[in-house]
């Protein structure tokens, strides 16, 4: 059982998640997810034994939708473990808790990322931050473990919380289809400069933007970028591009119907940039080295384990000053592009393929269960 944040499947969109459950599926005899409230309702099973549970009401009642649902699900067959993916206002966790509290089904608390760590974009994110560590301390006495999907960050902030090591399981939930994730002669390279993610404060999409405005004001070097993504933070952005007159050098892409589109956006940019402030993955970045794209990145998540900073990509701290200073370096220092491209092909990415973590990944989870039912 699967209590998660995902309303994109139910809306027949394939995105990361569709892509997971196609393969996580084969690892178990039936798969229930319970998600938030859809924007629309296209699909109610798919890969044949994936069944999605989604309400009509909102987020004040999750919850309770959450153990009503899973109790149900519950009294008509077992289920070995209940995954709940956290995050404020852990509505997902404490629905999961109540049906693991009645039926003895253990379930595990993913965290795959805490807003505001390693640093906060905003208020926001330092109160889901300090919330969360509440919310950790917490599942600590109640969920079977918790599940994390880098082995740098997480573990280390988790203990510093007082959790102990052996209830944190690193995860993985970077994957990759070698098929579709491959270097590849492009269509067209029309874009200089690539965004892929959620429009969110700590995506930092805004430095991005800035950094663009500064290399064009103060070095007369025109980028163009293409922004992939939709979220809360669209207004805003799209505001900032008017104001400084970027209409021109930006293209807004809301999203791609697959895996294989997405690859090719990947395939069309010269560099992928990832200006995050906190992050568990992120996906992006592997997904991009695969099809031999380059990157530029804040330190986050597993990025210090894939870019050598100068060798398949270039590293920045998160400022528009030092973002700019690596995009200069990247388009305006000769040979660099070249140099970074064929390295990003070469990068050793073969540890997310795909089926293997989500092996990995089931046979965790089955062992997380077995334990604390021990």
């Amino acid at each position: 059982m699967m209590v998660s944040a995902d309303r994109s499947v139910v809306a027949g969109e394939r995105g990361p998640f569709y892509y997971m459950l196609e393969s996580f599926s084969k690892h178990w005899e039936r798969v229930d997810v319970i998600g938030t409230r859809p924007g629309e309702v296209k699909l109610q099973e798919v890969f044949g034994n994936v069944h999605l549970h989604h309400p009509n009401t909102g987020k004040v009642r999750q919850a309770s939708f959450i153990a009503r649902t899973g109790l149900r699900l519950a009294s008509e067959r077992p289920y070995t473990v209940i995954t709940s993916h956290d995050y404020n206002p852990f509505y997902n966790g404490l629905g999961s808790w109540r049906i693991s509290r009645r039926t003895g089904i253990p379930y595990v608390a993913e965290l795959h990322h805490v807003p505001g760590f390693p640093r906060a974009a905003n208020l926001r994110e330092r109160a889901d931050r300090f919330l969360t560590r509440l919310y950790a301390r917490w599942a600590s006495r109640r969920a079977a473990g918790f599940r994390v999907v880098n082995d740098r960050e997480m573990p280390g902030l988790l203990q510093s919380w007082g959790i102990p090591s052996e209830s944190i399981h690193v995860l993985s939930s970077l994957y990759l289809d070698g098929s579709v994730f491959r270097p590849q002669e492009p269509a067209s390279c029309d874009c200089d400069v690539l965004f892929v993610g959620r429009l969110v404060p700590n995506k930092g999409v805004l430095s991005i933007l800035s950094a663009l405005v500064r290399l064009r004001d103060v070095d007369g070097v025109k980028l163009k970028l293409r922004l992939l993504g939709r979220g809360p933070e669209a207004a805003r952005i799209e505001a900032f591009i008017k104001r400084h007159k970027l209409d021109s050098q930006v293209d807004r892409v809301d999203w791609v119907p697959d895996a294989e589109a997405l690859a090719d956006v990947y395939r069309s940019a010269r560099v992928l940039v990832c200006a995050s402030l906190s992050e568990g993955g992120p996906r992006v970045v592997p997904e991009a080295l695969a099809c031999g794209t380059p990157v530029i990145s804040t330190r986050v998540g597993l990025v210090a384990d894939l870019i050598q900073d100068g060798r398949n990509g270039l590293l920045f701290d998160g400022c528009v000053d030092d973002l700019a200073r690596a995009l200069r370096t990247f388009f305006c220092e000769s040979g660099t592009e070249s140099r970074l491209r064929a390295a990003a092909a070469a990068s050793e990415i073969d540890h997310f393929e795909r089926e293997a973590v989500i092996q990995r990944l089931a046979d965790g989870l089955k062992q997380v269960a077995e334990g604390a039912r021990s």
